[in-house]
């Protein structure tokens, strides 16, 4: 028998006083708040009293930080898998508003639906989907957590439910140490829950990518 259920787990609050958009950049961990987000998220995984046999995690500081309290709580070590990382965007270290204020930026939003200014949402599925399949089937029996960023858990999202994968950064149902769970029924994916355990009032979520 493979795993059970497959949990998709967006980090914490980063610390970003600059108000950039992150992305891959190294240095951005978790703020104070953000540990305690992920720990709310740790705690709410475990609430469930389902038995998780595998933690994953993207290989950025603010994904591997948040997965620590879930082995403290769950006494499992995080695998890293580079296939659920932020994917690639040219507007890195930049602030939103200042960059799209350029005209010279104007060229990287020619496309939306791709999107142009970055990593095609396409790929980020398959990658994506990719690492859940191994991770489901590398076990026998229980669940996975997956601790990921949220357009890599958003885009996925859309295409179990059917949705095409252009959309607005500004919609996206993936709050900062959300949950999303799904199953896979024979070869196909089923998102079945959707949790916010978190406290984020008065949160920054502005680095997203």
């Amino acid at each position: 028998m493979p795993a059970d259920r497959l949990h998709l787990v967006r980090h914490g609050e980063v610390h970003n006083p600059r108000r950039v958009l992150y992305g891959r950049l190294p240095g951005f961990g978790l703020s104070a708040d953000g540990r305690r987000m992920a720990r709310q998220a740790a705690e709410y995984v475990q609430a469930l009293e389902r038995p998780i046999r595998a933690l994953i995690a993207s290989p950025l500081q603010r994904t591997r930080e948040s997965a620590e309290p879930f082995t403290e709580l769950l006494g499992i070590d995080p695998l890293i898998d580079e296939r659920v990382i932020e994917p690639t965007n040219v507007f890195e270290g930049k602030r939103m508003s200042r960059a799209l204020a350029n005209p010279a930026s104007w060229r990287y939003l020619a496309r939306p639906e791709i999107p142009s200014w970055g990593e095609p949402y396409v790929q980020v599925v398959a990658r994506v989907q990719e690492a859940m399949k191994d991770a489901w089937h590398d076990i026998e029996s229980g669940d996975v957590v997956i601790v990921s960023h949220q357009l890599p858990i958003w885009v996925t999202h859309l295409a179990v439910a059917g949705l095409p994968t252009r959309h607005d950064p500004r919609r996206r149902r993936c709050a900062l140490s959300s949950v999303t769970s799904f199953e896979l029924v024979g070869d196909v994916w089923r998102e079945v829950d959707y949790a916010e355990p978190a406290s984020t009032a008065g949160a920054v979520d502005v680095g997203a990518v």
